[in-house]
C-alpha cells in the first residue's frame, strides 16, 4: 500500500462497516445466488449427460428419458429462480 492512504482505506472501510451491515447483506446474497447458479447448472449438465448416456443404450425409451429430464431441469431451474428471488428480497429491502 502507498504512503498517505491509510486514512482513505480507513474511512472505507468504516463507511462500509457504518452501514448497517448492509453490505455483508448484499455480499452474502450475490454468493449465495452464485451458488445456486453453479448448484443448477452442475446438476442440469448431469442430467442432460446421464440423460443422453441413457438414450443411447436403450433408444427405444428415448421419449420417456428426455421427458423426464425435461421434468428434472424444469425443477431445478425452478429453485435457482427462487433463489434469485430471494436475492432480490435482500438487497430490495
Amino acid at each position: 500500500m502507498a504512503q498517505g492512504h491509510g486514512e482513505e482505506v480507513v474511512e472505507a472501510v468504516g463507511a462500509i462497516a457504518g452501514n448497517g451491515g448492509a453490505f455483508g447483506a448484499y455480499f452474502g446474497a450475490a454468493i449465495g445466488a452464485g451458488l445456486v447458479a453453479i448448484g443448477a447448472a452442475k446438476g442440469i449438465g448431469r442430467i442432460g449427460g446421464s440423460a443422453v448416456e441413457s438414450m443411447a443404450r436403450q433408444p427405444e425409451a428415448a421419449k420417456d428419458i428426455s421427458g423426464a429430464m425435461l421434468l428434472s431441469a424444469a425443477l431445478i431451474e425452478g429453485v435457482c429462480l427462487f433463489a434469485v428471488v430471494v436475492t432480490l428480497l435482500v438487497t430490495l429491502k
